[in-house]
């Protein structure tokens, strides 16, 4: 006899995704803006869920705030130079006035400037929506957004450690 399930409600919970291992220990730094503190915190909270089922302890994961996202590259700069950080992820909400796109762009640039200069990878959740009001509905779009993008992110810095744990390994053995 099967059984069959027919209240989803019912149905066992799904296991657990299995995710490669690190060799190594990694740690992260994860540097978010404070203005719209309360919809950029939803990144960070989805991260760090994420980026600890993907096989990094919490007590590895750094958060550092920073008053908004175009002081955001300074501060990624400083921690990718002090070689602590295996990566280094960026959050942050560009919203009013007419230089959001300057400032965006510029936050992103230079997040990828340092990423170059320095070999450690960095990550942006850095968002410019076109239109931002503050709005009970508006805000809970931006923090479901947030949520999502921290879950992606994790999933990115994961995936790039582990590519660049593997090809800095074979590098070592004069494979690649």
């Amino acid at each position: 006899m099967t059984d069959t399930v027919t209240d989803p409600t019912d149905a066992p919970p799904a296991a657990p995704a299995a995710y490669p291992r690190f060799a190594r220990p990694q740690r992260v730094a994860f540097v978010q803006s404070s203005w719209h503190h309360d919809v950029v915190s939803e990144c960070w909270q989805a991260f760090l869920r994420e980026i600890v089922a993907r096989g990094i302890v919490a007590t590895q994961v750094d958060l550092f705030e920073v008053p908004g996202s175009f002081e955001i590259p300074l501060h990624v700069q400083t921690l990718a130079k002090t070689r602590r950080y295996t990566a280094i992820v960026a959050a942050g909400l560009v919203v009013d006035g007419g230089l959001t796109g300057f400032v965006a762009e510029t936050v992103i640039k230079a997040l990828m400037d340092v990423q170059l200069r320095t070999e450690v990878p960095v990550f942006s959740a850095v968002a410019t929506p076109q239109s931002f009001e503050s709005g009970d509905a508006q805000i809970a779009f931006f923090k479901q957004h947030f949520a999502a993008k921290g879950a992606e992110v994790a999933h990115a810095c994961a995936d790039t450690l582990l590519s660049l744990e593997r090809l800095r390994g074979q590098v070592a053995a004069g494979i690649a």
